[in-house]
């Protein structure tokens, strides 16, 4: 008796285990489709402020993105492309250069669309 009890104990530990691990790995899935969402929403937001020629609105989104594209996990060699068009795209827009800005910001926004 002891040993059907040992064995059923067993076995619920692992499938617990099993499940707690699932679950685990599902949370970090979710967690890595919305942390491009937000990046994604904030190049946006930057873009747009930047074709309204509104640098310190546009200054605050761009430093958002890229807080965000930090937490971004995998695709390393496309997110940091595109981390890369989003500093470009900073400096122009600090600079005052609205089409230069406004063009890199496009390439990053289509690189963290491809995600």
């Amino acid at each position: 008796m002891n040993i059907i009890k040992k064995t059923a104990l067993a076995c619920f530990m692992a499938m617990s285990l099993g499940a707690s691990t699932f679950a685990v790995a599902e949370e970090a899935a979710k967690g890595a489709v919305s942390d491009t969402a937000a990046t994604i929403a904030h190049v946006e937001k930057a873009l747009e402020e930047v074709n309204k020629s509104d640098f310190s609105a546009a200054r605050l989104h761009l430093k958002a993105a890229r807080t965000a594209s930090e937490k971004i996990s995998g695709h390393d060699a496309i997110v940091k492309q595109a981390n890369d068009n989003v500093v470009q795209g900073q400096i122009s827009a600090n600079k005052g250069d609205v089409q230069k800005s406004a063009s890199e910001l496009q390439k990053a926004l289509d690189l963290y669309k491809s995600l």
